[in-house]
């Protein structure tokens, strides 16, 4: 599975409004997950306004039955305590849609039920969760879809401001927070989070500056923008990215780029995203127009399997990834960028 896009896209069709609002009202015999943490939301928390791209949420009081219609927010949830009732598959395969990073979080309690996204949202199944909060903050709702959802409870759709697919994990956790009524944890959260990454940034001077791409093999080769997590996570880190870049994947998450702009991958640092470490590396290094590039004749590629855990967390970028992802990347980051090409990029152990 290529980790383009989650799932390229989400088609969603809103059918059977009817008849989920009527599952939602005979439901799961399924009790609440509630909390987990050591603190609850705060007293004063609700209600609770949330702007998004369609309008305005209000959530009168703390959330006991959270079901995640994103892709990623699970770990956001987790990482302040809550437990969702339910996730959204991408990718993986894991019990619950929790990651290993995440099992942590998510101790004794209940594997939240899993909802695949092939063929769109599933309304029915979602309203017979019979949730008291919908989070979708990581994907691509549709005016209809959020329609569709908000019918069955106060649903949270993309912020405004991000394009689908775009919202970065600092503003996920932050908006999780508001929402189940833990704005001073999600801050701790997001503050320790970005300690790491100042302390990396510190460790290795000349991430500043250089330039760094994140790309996968997609018709072609595809290129993730600089406001898609994989890019946001670069610039996190101090990179920035290549020139014309922003032209290229307009208000998408990425774009696969024609041979003419080959040129476009030549930058201080690549990340490849990969199927089969070997065989696509090769395959990569095969192409004359890349080969020929300083990215490849000076070694400065890092190659991630998406099957592998590190690779995995490179497009599941939470606050419970991230820890975990900046151990085991930014040792290969910095032997790419370091401007030697004798030193060796060390593949991180598959997991």
């Amino acid at each position: 599975m290529r980790l383009l896009s989650p799932v390229r896209t989400l088609t969603a069709t809103a059918t059977a409004v009817i008849l989920g609002l009527g599952l939602a009202a005979c439901g799961t015999d399924q009790e609440p997950s509630g909390t987990s943490g050591s603190q609850g939301a705060t007293s004063a928390a609700f209600p609770v306004a949330i702007e998004h791209k369609y309008g305005t949420t209000e959530i009168k009081a703390e959330p006991k039955r959270v079901v995640v219609v994103g892709l990623v927010e699970q770990d956001a949830l987790l990482a302040l305590g809550v437990v969702p009732v339910a996730t959204t598959e991408w990718f993986g395969g894991h019990p619950g849609a929790v990651w290993p990073w995440a099992t942590d979080e998510l101790g004794s309690a209940a594997k939240p039920e899993v909802l695949t996204n092939t063929d769109g949202i599933k309304f029915e199944k979602v309203a017979a969760l019979r949730p008291d909060l919908i989070v979708g903050l990581y994907s691509n709702l549709t005016a209809e879809d959020y329609a569709t959802l908000s019918k069955i409870a106060p649903t949270l759709a993309q912020p405004k401001d991000t394009i689908d697919y775009g919202v970065s994990w600092q503003q996920a956790t932050r908006i999780v927070g508001a929402a189940v009524g833990r704005k001073e944890q999600a801050e701790k959260v997001v503050a320790d989070v970005e300690a790491k990454f100042a302390a990396a940034k510190a460790a290795n001077p000349k991430f500043a500056g250089a330039t760094a791409l994140v790309a996968t093999q997609w018709e072609g080769y595809y290129v993730y923008g600089a406001q898609d997590p994989r890019g946001r996570l670069l610039q996190d880190l101090g990179f920035k990215m290549p020139d014309g870049l922003d032209a290229i994947t307009g208000k998408e998450f990425g774009k696969s780029i024609s041979r003419e702009r080959t040129d476009l991958l030549d930058t201080d640092v690549m990340i490849w995203l990969v199927d089969k470490h070997d065989a696509d590396k090769a395959k990569i290094h095969a192409d004359p127009l890349y080969a020929k590039l300083d990215v490849k004749t000076q070694a400065r590629e890092v190659f991630l399997e998406n099957g592998e855990l590190l690779g995995g967390a490179t497009s599941f970028i939470t606050p419970l990834s991230l820890p975990y992802l900046l151990d085991g990347l930014v040792p290969q980051l910095a032997a790419a960028v370091d401007g030697d090409p004798a030193t060796e990029v060390e593949r991180a152990p598959a997991k």
